[in-house]
């Protein structure tokens, strides 16, 4: 089980407490368990409709008939052609590849545009003058702008120096002496952004913590059922203690453990969201149903908050899973017998805060005057196996769902199965009718008049078959009919079906591999321009992934570490950003690009308008290499010489000449004699020249120009 090692990292959770050893019943749950239930029943009616529209879509996606389809005594012809496969699969794979096209989650992290807490903008010029430099580490900074535009000081705010704004650069300026905020306005100024730094910072520890997690296959499994059901539910994040493989010096094992926040993959099949709300912002509450086994309900006890002896009186009452109607129709083999699991409900959302001091929950002062709270509630066989307020802070139902095709009037959006159910039925309708009537036109229809014929003979008909005729009868006695071939049509009919099937789902057959491709897609600018037309319908759903499922996760992730971490480095004002629709561009369009308008920017007239280290690091990026391993950061460079240049000088050794440096690798102390390459033929100062050679200038008179620059003829 994914979740096993789940756990919060506050330990003042709010909580309800376990049942004593002694106790024979838990007196506390007699209002909260059926206040669950009712909301679960109500969620499960309301989605009855969305089950069979899935059911219907995972049949075609399989090639099963369903229940509803009759076949008549004359169809012998049983085929399905799962093009809904195909389509479905091509589209789960275009989601993966922009979720991946980077090795990286197309997640980034920026300041907002007027981040406060930390300064957007520093700089120092090291070439300023020492008696025009003044120490701006003690001027006062406002993140809240000026007087008269319309931006509240929140209550207790208080004024920040320069130094306390400069977040995890604080210790890289120390011994700076002309560091100003703002951006630098003068040729030798070096400009340096806390504010990014501070998000960078952020998105870099993000992406570890996926990749830590093995998000990758929670995500995939989410594509997956987003591109077949047209909807993806992800969960999280969750603080896991990953356990680390090591072994010390003796050989013994001892794994090492960190705690990462996690996220999982929920099966549509298994969630049930309010029924009033159209996506998660609107929902007041959600409900995911566990299939737990009994060493997983045993496993909870080792999980925070659990009640321990209530989850012993549950499993002592017995396996209660019942299976959903649904359930059969997925598996391949689905006996006639019980199911030896427990049926586990984990409900996230709204409870009345009454209600839960009646449960004996200790709500503190601060929370008594609300009307209501979230809480995370276990049942079990009827058991309250646990009760907590959720944990996070701003308190948000843990789930994000993103749909495939928005559907604005349902929470449950609507995938590539669906869009062509009915050009499916079609397909397999035309191609059943050719197969059928292609096996009657194979075949003769055999008319025998046995009157012309010997009595008791073999009626059988095989190649050199002799049949014996009575003597003296007029006229054939065998007649052989052929039965029309009307295949041709039934096959063009499916031809048109499929082409319908690629206008319906807006993935053309050439996208996903179909071969003799006519007309302008028989040449590579056509198909080219075939496939960036076909990429519009793809990025409608890439733009689905990104504000339904991303930039959510993303957030959530961001408040996590801001919770529950208190690295400085990280800390700022900042917003998530999903990136997913500019990974539909090539990699190789964008580094083009990218070198064009480096081009373009190396006319030294438009050169100081151009970013080049961005520039330059963009263009590692689309060739997929790491920019901070491959490209140099020259602000840091900059602050490097500047720190080197407060050192003194070691003063020269006694008796040495003015401006003699001992240390001067070129041998000749810091002075000027003796140093350079001896004159060669016909230069000036070489003895060997010709009279008048070498020098031009003295054979002409004062203010004349040279006429030759070579040997006097």
């Amino acid at each position: 089980m994914a979740e096993e090692n789940e756990t919060f990292i506050e330990d003042d959770s709010i909580v309800l407490d376990d049942i004593s050893e002694d106790a024979s019943e838990d007196s506390q749950t007699e209002n909260i368990i059926p206040f669950i239930m009712e909301r679960y029943n109500r969620a499960e009616d309301y989605r009855r409709q969305d089950e069979e529209r899935w059911l219907r879509s995972y049949r075609n996606y399989r090639g099963i008939y369903g229940p509803e389809v009759q076949f008549t005594e004359a169809e012998k012809s049983r085929v399905f052609i799962k093009v809904t496969k195909t389509k479905t699969l091509a589209a789960y794979g275009q989601i993966v590849d922009v979720l991946f096209a980077n090795n990286k989650f197309p997640l980034t992290i920026d300041p907002t545009e007027l981040p406060e807490g930390v300064v957007a903008d520093v700089n120092f010029d090291p070439q300023e003058p020492e008696q025009l430099r003044s120490n701006g580490m003690d001027e006062t900074v406002s993140p809240y702008g000026f007087s008269g535009d319309g931006r509240e000081i929140p209550a207790g705010a208080t004024a920040k120096t320069l130094a306390d704004s400069l977040g995890p650069m604080q210790d890289k300026f120390e011994g700076i002496s002309n560091l100003k905020q703002g951006v630098g306005k003068t040729p030798t100024a070096v400009t340096f952004s806390p504010a990014m730094v501070a998000a960078k910072n952020m998105q870099k520890k993000i992406h570890d913590q996926l990749e830590e997690s093995n998000a990758s296959k929670h995500l995939r499994s989410t594509a997956f059922e987003m591109a077949l059901f047209g909807t993806g539910i992800m969960k999280g994040p969750f603080a896991v203690d990953k356990e680390y493989p090591n072994w010390n010096d003796e050989g013994e094992y001892d794994p090492s453990f960190k705690t990462v926040p996690q996220v999982n993959h929920v099966s549509v099949w298994n969630f049930y969201p309010d029924p009033d709300a159209n996506n998660m912002d609107e929902a007041q509450y959600v409900i995911e149903r566990h299939k737990l086994s009994r060493s997983q309900m045993r496993n909870l006890k080792k999980r925070p908050y659990f009640r321990s002896q209530v989850i012993d009186e549950a499993i002592k009452l017995g396996e209660n899973y019942d299976k959903e109607y649904w359930e059969d129709d997925l598996s391949d083999y689905a006996p006639e017998h019980g199911v030896e699991r427990y049926e586990v409900l984990e409900y996230w959302g709204m409870v009345d805060t009454e209600t839960l001091e009646e449960q004996g929950v200790d709500i503190p002062e601060e929370l008594l005057a609300m009307d209501e709270l979230q809480a995370n509630v276990w049942i079990c066989n009827g058991k309250l196996i646990r009760m907590v307020l959720n944990p996070f802070k701003p308190a948000t139902i843990p789930y994000v769902a993103s749909p495939y095709e928005l559907n604005p009037y349902s929470f449950f959006g609507v995938g590539i199965a669906e869009n062509m159910d009915d050009t499916q039925t079609l397909m397999n309708g035309f191609m059943r009718m050719a197969v059928d009537n292609a096996v009657m036109s194979g075949n003769l229809l055999i008319e025998v008049d046995e009157t012309n014929l010997v009595p008791g003979q073999d009626l059988s008909v095989y190649p050199g078959k002799v049949f014996r005729r009575q003597g003296g009868a007029p006229g054939q006695a065998i007649f052989g009919t052929k039965f029309p071939n009307v295949s041709g049509e039934n096959m063009q009919l499916f031809d048109k079906a499929r082409v319908l099937a690629d206008e319906s789902t807006g993935f053309p057959s050439f996208a996903h591999g179909q071969t003799g491709v006519q007309g302008v897609g028989r040449t590579a600018s056509g198909i080219s321009m075939l496939m960036g037309a076909a990429s519009g319908a793809i990025k409608n759903v890439i733009k689905n992934v990104d504000d339904y499922l991303l930039r959510p996760l993303g957030e959530r992730l961001y408040r996590f570490n801001m919770q529950f971490d208190f690295d400085p480095n990280i800390r700022g004002d900042l917003e998530v950003k999903a990136r997913g629709t500019e990974s539909l561009m090539a990699n190789e369009v964008r580094s083009q690009r990218l070198m064009q308008f480096m081009q373009i920017a190396s006319n030294p007239t438009l050169a100081p308008f151009a970013k080049f280290q961005y520039i330059i690091r963009e263009i590692a990026k689309s060739l997929e290499l790491d920019p901070d391993k491959v490209t140099n950061n020259m602000n840091e460079a900059a602050i490097q010489a500047e720190l080197m240049k407060q050192f003194q000088q070691p003063a020269p050794p006694e008796g040495a000449p003015a401006g003699a440096d001992a240390a001067d690798p070129t041998g000749a102390g810091g002075g000027n004699i003796g140093t350079g390459m001896a004159p060669q033929p016909n230069e000036q100062g070489f003895s060997g020249n010709d009279q008048g050679q070498g020098a031009p200038e003295q054979a002409q008179g004062v203010g004349e120009q040279p006429t030759a620059v070579g040997p006097v003829q």
